[in-house]
């Protein structure tokens, strides 16, 4: 489970701390941001009080304009023992309440000079990305033609030495070996490589090699959306493979379906060539071309137009009689 407290957040986003310096280890333990605003106006019953709080100009000028009293009531509620912290936004003025409740409660006050939807964004995609659910897979990811491919198979068929080739015709290495999956929205799917191994790819043989050292900063990237998944096996001769391509198989990882190719691996296959034309063919599949589709409705009129000419030569041979 990754741990969030609000430091990572002043440290992210070099955020002003006011007030509350000795909470900013609490932990965030949801993306979720609140803005109190019915709060304001005194309704706590449904306060989401484990939430990172956030208060923009609308809130803070409904705040001053209440009576002293009711400011020091309003900054006493909003801070609890497990409110990770207060966010103000537009670098606006900090009521003098509030700076008084976060230090006697310990909750962390932060500043944000940018606009309140600007912070809003930027801290949920940030809260979200760490809180995506997490998986890690034996494989090698490539980015090919744009297209985030995902090369599996068990250890020894291949997939290095082939990611090495796709590295050499110009396209980019993100992990070798494992890679770390991140499911950031509900059919998104981020790998990247682990720290220790970043750059670098294991050929059996010849052993470590940093492929950024070797090829350049433009053939690595740092992370990319797996769209493909490309599962490399030992050629079965007892096996039917897909020939035209309408076969349509899938694979499940968290909770995103990703499609999935199968190729058998045997002597004399350039798996570099193939893997980089599966990855222009899913493209275009996007694109609304599928060269397998055309020649099912190309082949299916020419079976309808040979039996409608069978069917009419019939038709003639019974009148001749």
């Amino acid at each position: 489970m990754v741990k969030v407290r609000t430091q990572d957040l002043l440290d992210q986003f070099k955020l002003e701390l006011i007030a509350g310096k000795d909470g900013v280890h609490r932990e965030i333990f949801m993306s979720e941001i609140s803005r109190p605003g019915i709060e304001m106006t005194g309704y706590f019953k449904y306060y989401p009080k484990d939430r990172l709080q956030l208060l923009g100009k609308t809130e803070l000028s409904y705040y001053f304009d209440l009576e002293s009293s009711e400011r020091t009531d309003r900054a006493l509620r909003l801070c609890t023992d497990i409110t990770p912290g207060i966010v103000i936004t537009r670098g606006l003025e900090v009521p003098e309440e509030l700076v008084n409740a976060c230090n006697e409660s310990g909750v962390p006050l932060l500043r944000s000079p940018f606009k309140t939807t600007r912070v809003i964004s930027r801290l949920t995609n940030f809260l979200e990305a760490k809180f995506a659910p997490f998986t890690a897979v034996h494989g090698v990811l490539v980015d090919i033609y744009g297209i985030g491919v995902l090369i599996t198979g068990q250890s020894g068929v291949g997939k290095s030495e082939t990611a090495l080739e796709l590295v050499k015709r110009g396209h980019r290495l993100v992990a070798d070996d494992s890679v770390e999956i991140r499911q950031e929205d509900y059919d998104r799917l981020i790998g990247t490589s682990p720290p220790l191994i970043e750059h670098l790819l294991e050929i059996r043989g010849l052993g470590i090699i940093n492929v950024m050292t070797l090829f350049g900063a433009g053939s690595v990237r740092s992370y990319k959306k797996i769209s493909l998944i490309i599962n490399l096996e030992s050629w079965d001769q007892k096996r039917e493979y897909d020939r035209l391509g309408l076969e349509e198989e899938t694979l499940k990882i968290i909770d995103v379906d990703v499609p999935k190719i199968t190729l058998p691996v045997r002597p004399g296959r350039n798996l570099a060539v193939i893997i980089e034309v599966a990855a222009m063919n899913f493209r275009l599949k996007r694109m609304g071309v599928n060269a397998a589709e055309e020649f099912s409705e190309r082949l299916t009129t020419m079976i309808k137009q040979e039996k409608t000419g069978l069917e009419t030569k019939v038709d003639l041979d019974i009148d001749i009689d």
